[in-house]
């Protein structure tokens, strides 16, 4: 892929970013992730490249736009997959709450998995447990492992988990190992990149989220050089048999980083929506003008830009038409 594909679609997740931010705190996630979602397919015309939809907003019947298989881009340019999630925290907009992010994912045609949409068993790290842990392992043994290669006592870990009734459980089971827990109330994809973030303060994320934002989180921690794991979690037969219709002849096997984005290259890019733990969220300016914090990076090269944009918004066309 092109390098000038990094710039390229970094302004996509602005554009998203920027038509979310103004139902910030509103009670609206509908409203809210519908504009990101327009912005983001508007911005996506304007992209060099042929792309396929791999995951999106849902199958062509329950989606307008962004449906998965829907072609992308100018249509001119390298054929690639296409993983978007415009709103990635729609309830955190809505309740003014931090870690709302506008993603994307771009990887050569036939790389992205097309995960389907159901729970995944998760354990993401940062690069120095990259290799090193396994999602086979009981929680206790994960949580011992990691210490150990971090040189640190259990009780000066930091796991992140999505604070969820399923995972009262392994929450339980943290908390006799003794290490520290920080909730998160929805953005399973920033929760998954944290590890390989120092300044987080995050050393593994575990527990389940959706499947699609599973590969979002790959693809960029690919580029961060961390790993997450993954294992789908069908809940009836009829999930099992999507799963095996997609290529998955095995639902629950271990999926590791190679099976969710290929072995070639990925660009990652992301905006923040509101303000969160490696990105700030958009900031509206005096004289129409806005902020945003962006980060973008891609696996060949590991080259990571962060990316602090000033805009003037009404030379931006497209977020002009969404208000009709």
């Amino acid at each position: 892929m092109e390098r000038e594909l990094a710039l390229e679609i970094v302004r996509v997740t602005e554009l998203a970013a920027l038509a979310a931010a103004p139902w910030m705190g509103r009670g609206d996630k509908h409203h809210a992730d519908e504009a990101a979602t327009n912005a983001m397919r508007g911005m996506l015309d304007s992209v060099s490249v042929k792309g396929t939809v791999v995951i999106g907003e849902g199958e062509m019947d329950e989606a307008p736009m962004l449906y998965i298989g829907e072609e992308v881009g100018s249509l001119q340019g390298p054929e690639v997959d296409v993983a978007v999630d415009p709103l990635e925290g729609t309830e955190l907009v809505a309740r003014g709450l931090n870690n709302a992010l506008a993603v994307i994912a771009v990887a050569p045609k036939g790389n992205l998995l097309h995960a389907p949409d159901m729970y995944m068993e998760k354990l993401a790290v940062g690069p120095s447990l990259a290799g090193k842990l396994s999602l086979f392992d009981p929680i206790r043994t994960t949580v011992e492992k990691a210490a150990l290669a971090l040189n640190k006592q259990v009780s000066d870990l930091t796991v992140m988990i999505l604070d969820r009734e399923r995972h009262q459980s392994l929450i339980a089971s943290l908390r006799e190992v003794g290490v520290r827990i920080k909730f998160l109330s929805d953005g399973d994809v920033a929760g998954a990149i944290a590890p390989a973030f120092a300044e987080t303060g995050i050393d593994l994320y575990v527990g389940s989220g959706g499947a699609p934002e599973g590969v979002l989180a790959a693809a960029a921690l690919k580029c961060l050089g961390g790993e997450i794991q993954g294992r789908l979690m069908p809940e009836n037969e009829e999930q099992s048999q999507r799963c095996i219709s997609m290529g998955l002849t095995d639902p629950r096997k271990l999926l590791r980083m190679e099976d969710m984005i290929g072995t070639g290259d990925v660009i990652f890019a992301a905006t923040g929506v509101t303000p969160g733990e490696f990105l700030g969220g958009v900031r509206m300016l005096e004289g129409q003008r806005a902020e945003t914090h962006s980060i973008v990076m891609r696996a060949q090269t590991r080259t990571i830009r962060y990316i602090k944009s000033l805009h003037y918004l009404p030379n931006k066309p497209i977020l002009g038409d969404l208000k009709h």
